[in-house]
């Protein structure tokens, strides 16, 4: 179990991260990840993670545990009807809870995405990973690609999508893209720039997601490996559609920054 409430200095189990202007600091016994402006082309980063340099095996957390944090953002998230908005929104990507940092290869092969947390992006970004549900927002997110039903559907996905260039209709595409993603998603109605208490339940083989006590996601599967704890703030993009495209970059921001005022991990 670990309770973390950023009192000054920043406990040693962390590993701190700051890239291309990003900073982390306290501000009112909160601990703030903030950075005064990003330029598209450069990364930017700011962060905190509890894997550092672990091999992908030795990451600390597995199911069943209990997640709380307590955060708000200096912003309001990108939704439907501000989206267009710019530096009035979250730019970048930000957020808090598990993953399996898919990008490392300390230790093991290079693996595919696994992660269950609370996941902010903004446009360009568009991550259409469950039909019907925008690829870009503030979400409970479950992704859980490492299992033979993902593996058994990325021939179809790959056949959909080359069908779906030919006719024009992704739907097909789209189920098969969730199914390979093994997503389960739900935009949270709440501000992103309040604060809030978010609780995630990660259990084996299901996950449930509550902000401030009340339901928002419930999802039938979860990962089973070892993922690390992460929350982080950056100016990253990512578009992966039905109709094939698959692009990365990074967007220009203003100043912004995320705060924590605590973590809370306990098994069940």
């Amino acid at each position: 179990m670990i309770f973390e409430n950023f009192t000054e200095p920043l406990s040693i189990r962390w590993t701190q991260t700051c890239i291309g202007g990003g900073k982390l600091y306290f501000e009112n016994s909160k601990l703030r990840m903030a950075f005064e402006s990003a330029l598209q082309g450069q990364y930017t980063d700011t962060q905190i993670d509890d894997y550092g340099h672990l091999a992908r095996s030795d990451f600390p957390w597995r199911p069943p545990l209990r997640m709380e944090v307590i955060a708000r953002s200096s912003l309001p998230a990108a939704t439907l009807s501000n989206k267009y908005e710019g530096e009035g929104t979250l730019r970048g990507t930000a957020g808090f809870g598990f993953w399996n940092y898919p990008f490392s290869v300390k230790g093991d092969i290079l693996m595919l995405p696994e992660a269950i947390w609370f996941f902010y992006a903004s446009p360009p970004s568009n991550m259409a990973l469950v039909p019907g549900i925008p690829g870009w927002g503030w979400k409970a997110q479950v992704v859980h690609t490492m299992n033979l039903r993902s593996l058994v559907a990325t021939v179809p996905l790959a056949t959909t999508i080359a069908l779906g260039h030919l006719t024009g209709k992704t739907r097909t595409a789209a189920r098969w893209m969730q199914r390979v993603s093994g997503a389960y998603e739900a935009i949270l109605p709440v501000d992103m720039n309040e604060w809030h208490t978010y609780t995630l339940e990660w259990l084996r083989g299901e996950a449930h997601f509550w902000i401030d006590d009340a339901l928002v996601l419930r999802s039938s599967h979860s990962p089973t490996r070892p993922l690390g704890f992460v929350a982080w703030l950056d100016n990253q993009f990512a578009i992966a559609t039905p109709r094939g495209v698959l692009r990365f970059g990074t967007v220009n921001s203003g100043p912004q920054w995320l705060e924590l005022e605590s973590v809370k991990i306990e098994p069940l």
